[in-house]
């Protein structure tokens, strides 16, 4: 695994689309990845330091996760299907267990810089993109 960090959002207008780019960390490899105008958003307020007078999704599952003891150890970028990335949360409570839940990658990194958790990707997704 490579670990990454956000580089840059891209928000192209005319081709609707926001892009994130991750970047590892050791070295110059980038990924792009297409994502929803409102994952974007949660991710663009968060890094700008807005928060909104009441709590989005991604605030709101974290209240719940904190609520339950629940913490994200990392997230990360594992699979490349047809075009689509995929990624999980790797999660563990108070009591030591742990458990991996399967998300999309923007979901799982506005989750990330809400709570400034180490993003990563799997090795074989650049081999993929090659």
């Amino acid at each position: 695994m490579v670990q990454a960090e956000l580089s840059r959002i891209v928000i192209d207008e005319e081709k609707r689309e926001q892009v994130i780019v991750l970047k590892e960390q050791s070295g110059e490899r980038i990924l792009p990845i297409v994502i929803g105008i409102n994952e974007a958003a949660a991710i663009k307020m968060k890094l700008s330091g807005y928060t909104p007078p009441r709590p989005l999704t991604h605030d709101l599952i974290l209240a719940i996760m904190d609520k339950m003891g629940v913490r994200i150890e990392k997230i990360v970028i594992d699979n490349l299907v047809e075009g689509t990335f995929h990624a999980k949360l790797y999660l563990k409570n108070d009591a030591g267990v742990k458990e991996t839940v399967d998300a999309r990658p923007s979901d799982s990194i506005a989750l990330a810089v809400r709570t400034s958790s180490p993003i990563f990707i799997e090795e074989h997704i650049f081999d993929k993109l090659s």
